[in-house]
């Protein structure tokens, strides 16, 4: 191999000398990060509910609400590559019943599950384990505010009574003046953890 070809070894990299000494660099320390995933010991710092604190037959209204913006369906389409035009063309949606575009149906039932959430498993949930039956009885549009609320309907131990199943009946509204318009459900139901003490 000619010499303007052979490969070069990369020089060595020696620590510098920080000390001044000209003594053996001192080691750094190691630095301790906190664990990510660290199993929470108390409540502090998340609302959610341990599953021994569900109650059967309780129905949660949840108090945030969110009004969903033409951007928000716009987003929540392309990021799941649903190019449904009833939920982006203007002009095909003023020929449908609707006579406009409709929020799609996927965005408003995450966005219930997500209203749903600070009261329920925030901080307390091992895995969404289902959503059923599904329905959408009413439409969304744009600029729509919607509410939730959430109804214990079953709740169960694990084989080995170390967590909890609760499943819950999760209904979203269209706030209006008036009586509200409901136009999402479903059940959700989750696996919860037991409180650590007990």
């Amino acid at each position: 191999m000619p010499p303007s070809r052979q490969l070069r070894q990369p020089p060595v990299r020696r620590p510098r000398d920080r000390s001044g000494s000209g003594s053996r660099p001192r080691s750094r320390r190691a630095v301790r990060h906190p664990t990510v995933n660290r199993r929470r010991t108390d409540r502090r710092d998340m609302p959610g509910r341990y599953y021994g604190e569900f109650e059967v037959g309780e129905t949660i209204a949840h108090d945030k609400r969110r009004t969903i913006s033409e951007a928000d369906n716009q987003r929540f389409c392309d990021l799941t590559m649903n190019q449904q035009p009833l939920h982006l063309d203007a002009e095909f949606a003023e020929g449908t019943q609707f006579g406009e575009r409709v929020v799609n149906g996927l965005y408003t039932m995450s966005l219930a599950v997500g209203l749903s959430i600070p009261e329920t498993t925030d901080g307390t949930i091992v895995a969404n384990l289902s959503y059923d039956d599904v329905e959408h009885p009413a439409p969304v549009f744009h600029g729509d505010t919607l509410r939730a609320e959430s109804t214990v309907t079953d709740r169960r131990e694990t084989s080995d009574g170390e967590r909890g199943v609760v499943t819950m009946h999760v209904e979203a509204y269209r706030v209006e003046d008036g009586e509200d318009t409901l136009v999402c459900e479903f059940d959700r139901t989750v696996l919860a953890e037991k409180r650590p003490d007990g």
